[in-house]
């Protein structure tokens, strides 16, 4: 099941800036709000996925997964 985030977005000159609300550090800029979008997108899941990594490196060995919702 994919997770849903917030983009906050806003045309500003010629740009789209853009934000993911609950991901620090993920924000964008793009000439058109599709390609911000999309560009949004694959910037969080690049984040998420680096941040699984760290995670898991941080914890070594001898860890245990659990899924927890908000």
């Amino acid at each position: 099941m994919a997770n849903q985030y917030t983009a906050v977005i806003k045309q500003e000159g010629d740009w789209w800036l853009g934000w993911i609300e609950e991901i620090p550090g993920v924000n964008c800029q793009e000439a058109t709000r599709p390609e911000l979008l999309e560009t949004l997108r694959v910037t969080l899941e690049e984040a998420i996925e680096d941040n699984r990594r760290e995670a898991l490196l941080a914890a070594g060995s001898g860890y245990v997964i659990e899924s927890i919702r908000a």
